[in-house]
Parts: structure tokens; C-alpha cells; sequence
């Protein structure tokens, strides 16, 4: 395997991780519970939404997108989401997680320096790639404040750069 597809293969197993963190421990009400906010406000989205949400979009980017799986990601229904427990949304994570290894493990320098089409759009698959990436990271960050709202103020740990850090 390519360092490069290795480095992205632990970078998402880590993100992965603080989102089953997050969620991992929670009861029913706790992953369904929403910020209340002024009406007319944009909708907020729960905890479990946005563990599935996370998943859903690396399935519809890398297994759909670069690995050519059928389409069935249907993101609207990931917004209507209602856990029962945190068990649905950890499954999720580790499937996709398995998906994600199955189609870029056997990347080449030549596919990574590729493009992919998308929607009338020619996508480096770098960028795919590092679309994910920021993708978890922007609502790890919303899950954190949310999971702090819904605490009483008590956030949620999550590791510091130095904590995530290669040992040198």
C-alpha cells in the first residue's frame, strides 16, 4: 500500500474515532437531542444525525464515487435519522471504514494523480479524498458543541495535536 493511502487511512480511522467517541456512551435522548434556536433559524442537526451524515457522505464520495459501488446513499434520509442507541451509528462507521480500505488500499501514484467524474465535474482524487477529510473534521467540531450543549456544559474529550502526533 502507498504511504500516502496509509497516511488517509489513519487519518479517517482517527476521525472516525472521536466521532464514535462522541456518540459511543450516549443515550437515546442525548443522540437525538437538538440546540433549541430562535424561530426561523436554520435547523440544527443531532448527534446521531451527524454520525450518520459523516458516514453516508465517505460511502457517496469513496465507495460511490471512486470505487464505483452502486448509488445508495440517500443524504435527505440521513437528516431524518432517529437513534435508538449508538449501536446503528458505530456499525455504520465500521462498515464504512472497511469500504473505504476495500477500494483505495491498491491505489496507485498514477490513479491518485487521476481525476474522477462527478456531477459534470472533472475531481482530482486527491481532492475526493481530502474533501472527506475536512468534511468529518467541520461536524466532529459541530458534534463537540452540540454534545456540550446538551451536557450542561461539560464537553466531550478530544485528543490535542500532540496526542495524535506521530513519536518521532
Amino acid at each position: 500500500m502507498l504511504a500516502e493511502i496509509q497516511a488517509y487511512l489513519e487519518t479517517l480511522d482517527e476521525l472516525r474515532s472521536q466521532v464514535g467517541n462522541i456518540i459511543k456512551d450516549l443515550p437515546a435522548d442525548g443522540l437525538n437531542w437538538r440546540p433549541s434556536l430562535p424561530e426561523g433559524a436554520d435547523p440544527t442537526n443531532s448527534l446521531g444525525v451527524l454520525a450518520v451524515h459523516v458516514a453516508g457522505a465517505e460511502h457517496g464520495w469513496i465507495a460511490e464515487t471512486v470505487g464505483g459501488y452502486p448509488k445508495t446513499r440517500v443524504r435527505e434520509d440521513e437528516f431524518k435519522y432517529v437513534a435508538t442507541s449508538a449501536k446503528e451509528s458505530l456499525e455504520r462507521l465500521a462498515s464504512v471504514a472497511k469500504e473505504t480500505e476495500g477500494v483505495l488500499r491498491n491505489f496507485t501514484a498514477e490513479q491518485l494523480d487521476g481525476t474522477i467524474g462527478k456531477d459534470g465535474r472533472s475531481l482530482p482524487l486527491r481532492w475526493i479524498i481530502h474533501h472527506v477529510i475536512y468534511h468529518y473534521s467541520l461536524h466532529i467540531g459541530h458534534m463537540q458543541l452540540t454534545y456540550q450543549l446538551w451536557n450542561e456544559g461539560k464537553a466531550t474529550a478530544s485528543p490535542r495535536w500532540f496526542d495524535r502526533a506521530p513519536k518521532v
